[in-house]
């Protein structure tokens, strides 16, 4: 039977309670030291990129050449500039681009569809020259805003869904070209058979590319090179 000191009460002596102090403190330095090292060893990228937490809960290499192309001049420029002529004005020719292509589109979709049938179709042939035109402006403001912010680019799937809706309405809008208008010869009614598909086909598409590029800004998963949105 355990015999209880009148002093001590069954309590620990006071030097046994030091002890048990002074362990805990140096198990809680050990573990200061080990976070140290953790986040000091972290903080150095790999050869091929540094791993990071993904939202979802997984991890996500990031390609170190990111990071570089994100430390040049341009790309730095591009985000940091408070030039008139920086990221919100690429953005703004981005947006007038999107409209040039998408506005007279959608509008050629519809005629094909049957709205506007006093409007001659053979007439919005010449829409076609805008579209392009609105499409070089879109290629060229999208490649300064992904050197702008790379990581937050290459690193999200929705960018490459955009990508390939893109890709995809491009081509239905080149068959609608080469299909409908191209021949002089189709009647209105050949007309409007062989694009009718390919019109719903397309105000589809371009309602994807639109719907990816505004889920961009809600999606990412990294604003610039290991720092999370």
């Amino acid at each position: 039977m355990r015999e209880f000191s009148g002093d001590n009460c069954g309590r620990p002596s006071p030097d046994r309670r030091l002890a048990e102090v002074s362990v805990n403190n140096d198990a809680f330095k050990l573990d200061l030291k080990i976070n140290e090292w953790y986040q000091a060893y972290s903080a150095v990228p790999l050869p091929f990129g540094t791993i990071h937490q993904s939202l979802s809960g997984g991890d996500l290499a990031v390609p170190l050449f990111l990071n570089t192309l994100e430390q040049s001049g341009l790309s730095r420029w591009l985000r940091e500039s408070e030039s008139v002529f920086g990221f919100y004005f690429i953005l703004t020719f981005h947006t007038i681009g999107l409209a040039l292509v998408v506005g007279p589109n959608a509008a050629i979709d519809l005629r094909l569809l049957g709205v506007a049938q006093d409007i001659p179709l053979p007439s919005l042939r010449t829409w076609f020259n805008l579209m392009w035109l609105g499409l070089a402006i879109n290629v060229t403001s999208g490649i300064f805003l992904v050197l702008a912010y790379p990581s937050k680019a290459v690193t999200n799937p929705d960018f490459y869904s955009k990508l390939t809706l893109v890709a995809f309405a491009v081509w239905t809008l080149q068959r609608i070209k080469s299909q409908v208008f191209d021949d002089s010869s189709l009647s209105e009614a050949a007309r409007l058979a062989r694009g009718k598909t390919l019109a719903v086909w397309s105000l589809a598409l371009w309602a994807g590319v639109i719907t990816a590029g505004r889920l961009l800004a809600y999606t990412c998963s990294y604003l610039v090179y290991g720092v999370p949105c």
